[in-house]
């Protein structure tokens, strides 16, 4: 490298055109901080007027993970003293998200081990995403209380089908071939050989999307069937329904393993999170750019963080981690429509700008 400096959590290099930024906070699966989100944003907005810089990679130093999101305890420390920290965070958060949406020059995003909420955020607004065996894709909000956002609504109310509402109403996990074929991922590169791919970046710098994509087709291979390519239509038919309830109801009619199994997830999941979920995706097919849907993300999350349900999430989830969130309301029929309308109200002066 010709050059490079350490922060803390996070690397950033330059070589040549080429300039990288590598998520190093492994003990937290590369969780970000601000501190994280401020240098990335810093080095982007740098890199974006130096006519000799071509490309970005955005990557990760840890085999386990790209990235799993926001700092979780800290969410539920804001959400029990109500300090107002968490909705900084996700201020300068989704920025960094629309940032990296808008680049003026191709990012290209290593997308190997965990990539979750926030993660999601990171990689799947850039232009050139690259998964591998290893990739384990979530949008878990539901479980912990909350609705999928960094830009979610926008992602998930997209891809074909109803595959993205189902991947929000389930919060389930998914490979390398369903992230592709969710449009949430670009191409496949076998793990043993991603190395070799950044190396190729680093020392050959393509200047063009048509570059990029010749750089990245020497490595890429297929990523098999995509799991969701067996039970979609089962997917579009129940989760094309216009309720929770009836979506449920379509999955315990149909009986088969898969839908058993779909059920009983979207069981577990916050009853009030599923139904704002539903909503809020509606209401993203409607809107015109990311930056909308996340300026209603934003809304309901602030709205959202009040709620009992957040601190139990992430408390069953991540502090006594028993998996075992006693929800308020508890039951689906207990959420009423009507009850939702106050988390899609205007927040004032304190809406987000970008």
């Amino acid at each position: 490298m010709d050059s490079a400096t350490v922060c803390e959590h996070l690397r950033v290099e330059r070589s040549g055109g080429t300039g990288r930024l590598t998520l190093d906070r492994p003990a937290s699966l590369n969780a970000l901080t601000l501190p994280m989100i401020r240098t990335m944003r810093a080095a982007l907005d740098a890199w974006a007027t130096d006519d000799d810089l071509h490309v970005v990679l955005i990557d990760s130093a840890s085999p386990r993970a790209f990235c799993a999101g926001g700092d979780i305890r800290a969410v539920y420390e804001s959400a029990r003293t109500g300090d107002g920290r968490t909705q900084a965070f996700w201020t300068e958060q989704y920025g960094l998200d629309v940032k990296i949406a808008r680049y003026e020059k191709p990012i290209v995003v290593i997308m190997s081990g965990i990539v979750m909420g926030g993660g999601v955020g990171l990689s799947a607004h850039a232009r050139h995403r690259v998964v591998d065996e290893t990739t384990k894709l979530a949008m878990p909000e539901v479980g912990i209380g909350l609705i999928p956002d960094v830009g979610g609504t926008w992602l998930l109310s997209r891809t074909p089908g109803k595959l993205g509402t189902y991947l929000a109403l389930t919060g389930t996990t998914v490979g390398a071939a369903d992230a592709i074929a969710m449009d949430l991922a670009e191409h496949f590169v076998a793990n043993a050989r991603v190395n070799e791919l950044i190396t190729a970046f680093m020392t050959e710098s393509p200047r063009t999307d048509k570059e990029i994509h010749a750089v990245i087709g020497r490595f890429a291979s297929s990523p098999g069937d995509a799991l969701s390519l067996h039970q979609r239509v089962l997917i579009d038919t129940a989760f094309g329904r216009s309720t929770v309830e009836e979506i449920v109801a379509a999955l315990q009619a149909d009986g088969s393993p898969f839908a058993r199994e779909t059920s009983e997830l979207l069981e577990s999941r916050s009853p009030t999170s599923l139904k704002l979920t539903l909503r809020a995706l509606a209401e993203a097919r409607t809107l015109d750019s990311l930056e909308a849907c996340l300026r209603l993300e934003f809304r309901v999350m602030s709205h959202r963080l009040a709620d009992f349900d957040v601190r139990e999430g992430v408390r069953a989830a991540v502090i006594d981690k028993d998996r075992k969130p006693a929800w308020q309301p508890a039951h689906l029929a207990d959420v009423s429509l009507a009850s939702l309308d106050a988390y899609f109200a205007s927040l004032g002066s304190a809406e987000l700008g970008l």
